[in-house]
């Protein structure tokens, strides 16, 4: 995978899945349940669809039962960033691409210890790098 971010909208259409660019640049959702990784257990760690940065490692992966890949702790600092979402009548935590700020998921307070932090993730933004 590049590091090299696409510049425009075309050249993010051009090298992204429809799925992938309704999900990473335009904030879409998989369906619970349908995405590639919500029941995978492989050993290895979760890039970025869009511009391959390291996200998550499967090791602080679990199954939180939503349906989609949670994990409780990015790869490192700097891995992801969170902001304030106030579509569809909630307030959340929208969890972005440090580099690309490509849509991620959401972030909830309701995860395993250490963090308590269950980050719900969509398949569609994700490439895993099995170990």
């Amino acid at each position: 995978m590049s590091d090299e971010m696409p510049k425009n909208e075309e050249e993010w259409k051009k090298q992204l899945t429809s799925e992938q660019y309704r999900v990473l640049r335009e904030g879409g959702t998989e369906r619970a349940f349908t995405g590639e990784y919500w029941d995978n257990h492989e050993d290895g760690t979760y890039h970025c669809a869009g511009c391959g940065l390291a996200l998550f490692e499967s090791s602080t992966k679990f199954d939180s039962g939503s349906g989609w890949p949670s994990f409780y702790q990015p790869a490192k600092d700097g891995s992801v960033e969170t902001e304030t979402d106030t579509s569809h009548g909630m307030v959340r935590s929208e969890v972005l691409c440090g580099r690309c700020q490509g849509h991620l998921g959401h972030v909830f307070p309701d995860g395993p210890n250490p963090t308590g932090l269950r980050y719900c993730i969509n398949s569609a933004s994700l490439k895993l790098e099995e170990s």
